[in-house]
C-alpha cells in the first residue's frame, strides 16, 4: 500500500517524506519524495519533522492475515497504538498552522453484523478486531483540535497485486481447488489499491472531511461471489464442497472466525462528498489487480 500511495501523492503534485526505520537509498529528495530515518514506535527526531508538513498519513500496524496467539494479538494492538501515540504527541506541539492526520483503521470496527448495511454512523462491534480499531481511532482522535483535522480511514479488503488478501487467495487457488469459506454468504467489503490511494489525495483536497471515512468500493460482495470471480480469472472451477468453519478455526485459530464473518459496508461519506471510484465493480478491479496492475 505504501508504495502505491507515495506514487499517487507525488503524481498529484504533493511532496512526500517517508518515515522508515532504515534508509536503504540516498536520503535526498528524489522526484518529490524524500526519506527520514526513525522508528515510529519510539520517540525521536522524526517527531520534530512533522511540523514541517501539512498532513501525516499513519498506516502503521502489524498485518492481521495470519494465525493469532496471545503474543500476536498484543502485537496487532501495540504496533498501532505506540506509533499513533507518538504521532499525536508530536502534532500537539505544532503551533500556528493547520495540519491533518489521516489515520488508517478498518471496517472491522463494526464487528460482525450479517446483512446489515453499515455507513459511518454505525456503532462499534465487540470482537477483538473491533476493539483494536476502536482503540486505534480513539488514540488518533487525541490529536483533534482547532488546528488539527483527524480523518479515520476505515479500510476494507485491499485488492492489489503486491500482496495482502488477494495474493493469498490467488496463491491458494493455484495450489488447491478454489472453495467457498463457510456459508459463503458472509460479506467482503473491498477496495482497489489505487482507489484507496486516491482516497487519500481526495481527503487532502477536502479538508472539511473528518471523522470516520469508510474506504470501500460501493459494491461489497459475498465470499461466494469473490471466490467465483477470482477462480474465473485463474481459469479454475470452484470446488463443490465448502471449507467447513470448524476446519478454518482449527487451522487459523481466532482469525478463522474473521474469514467466516464480515461487514456489508457503504462508503457513504465519500459518495456524498463526490468521490468517484475508478474501480467501482469487482470485475474491473480484479482484471487490473490480477493482470499486472497495481
Amino acid at each position: 500500500m505504501g508504495r502505491t500511495l507515495v506514487r499517487t501523492l507525488v503524481e498529484a503534485g504533493h511532496r512526500v517524506t517517508v518515515l522508515t526505520r532504515k534508509v536503504r537509498e540516498p536520503a535526498e529528495s528524489r522526484g518529490g519524495m524524500s526519506y527520514f530515518e526513525g522508528d515510529p514506535t519510539r520517540q525521536g527526531e522524526w517527531q520534530e519533522s512533522l511540523s514541517e508538513h501539512d498532513a501525516v498519513v499513519n498506516l502503521a500496524g502489524a498485518p492481521i492475515f495470519k494465525r493469532w496467539n496471545a503474543a500476536y494479538r498484543r502485537l496487532i494492538l501495540e504496533s498501532r497504538l505506540k506509533t499513533t501515540a507518538n504521532i499525536v504527541e508530536a502534532l500537539k506541539r505544532v503551533e500556528g498552522r493547520g495540519i491533518s492526520l489521516l489515520n488508517a483503521s478498518a471496517v472491522g470496527y463494526y464487528g460482525f453484523r450479517g446483512d446489515e448495511v453499515l455507513d459511518e454512523s454505525a456503532s462499534a462491534g465487540s470482537d477483538f478486531l473491533a476493539g483494536v480499531a476502536g482503540d486505534w481511532e480513539a488514540a488518533a482522535l487525541g490529536a483533534s483540535g482547532p488546528m488539527t483535522r483527524v480523518a479515520l480511514c476505515r479500510f476494507g479488503i485491499v485488492l492489489g497485486s503486491g500482496g495482502g488478501a488477494l495474493a493469498e487467495m490467488v496463491s491458494n487457488f493455484r495450489r488447491y481447488p478454489p472453495a467457498v469459506l463457510g456459508s459463503g454468504k458472509q460479506w467482503f467489503s473491498w477496495i482497489h489499491i489505487l482507489d484507496l490511494a486516491r482516497v487519500f489525495t481526495f481527503l487532502l483536497d477536502h479538508p472539511a472531511v473528518s471523522g470516520p471515512v469508510n474506504c470501500t468500493a460501493p459494491g461489497p460482495v459475498t465470499n461466494r461471489e469473490l471466490t467465483e470471480a477470482v477462480a474465473a480469472r485463474l481459469g479454475r472451477r470452484v470446488f463443490p464442497l465448502k471449507v467447513p468453519g470448524l476446519f478454518l478455526r482449527l487451522v487459523m485459530g481466532e482469525f478463522g472466525q474473521v474469514l467466516l464473518e464480515g461487514q456489508r459496508v457503504r462508503p457513504a461519506k465519500l459518495l456524498d462528498e463526490g468521490f468517484e471510484f475508478k474501480y467501482a465493480g469487482l470485475e474491473t478491479a480484479l482484471a487490473d489487480a490480477m493482470e499486472g496492475g497495481r
